[in-house]
């Protein structure tokens, strides 16, 4: 048998940005990054690559990979970001116009390609032969 307790717990519903929400500085910018590295992350997951192979692919050493996949996009530059999407073969375009008061300075936009989807192609699983 379990007891419920019933307890009021308070919530404040979020702005959509948890770097804002905790107050910090540079919100727009990390919330672009992290935006930015989460797409970075999903091509990559999509495309079942080695660590190794995203280190040569991306020219990063295999322990930046490691953090780009654990979602350390902290550790990146906005920049540095930017040119893996270009290694990707991704294009990447940057608008600019006047702020409008209650949006955020920084805005990240991701557009479904154009044309057919470039898949990667599957990879041959080899087994070990038993001695």
């Amino acid at each position: 048998m379990t007891k419920s307790k019933n307890t009021n717990i308070e919530m404040e519903e979020g702005s959509g940005n948890v770097f804002a929400d905790l107050g910090l500085a540079d919100a727009d910018e990390l919330f672009a990054r992290a935006q930015i590295g989460v797409h970075i992350f999903k091509i990559l997951e999509a495309r079942a690559l080695k660590q190794r192979e995203i280190a040569a692919l991306l020219g990063i050493p295999q322990p930046e990979v490691s953090h780009l996949m654990n979602g350390h996009y902290n550790r990146f530059t906005t920049d540095k970001l930017l040119d893996f999407l270009k290694r990707l073969d991704l294009s990447v375009t940057i608008s600019i116009r006047k702020h409008q008061p209650g949006e955020p300075y920084q805005k990240v936009r991701f557009v479904r390609p154009s044309g057919p989807v470039r898949r990667p192609a599957a990879r041959k699983r080899t087994r070990p032969v038993a001695a």
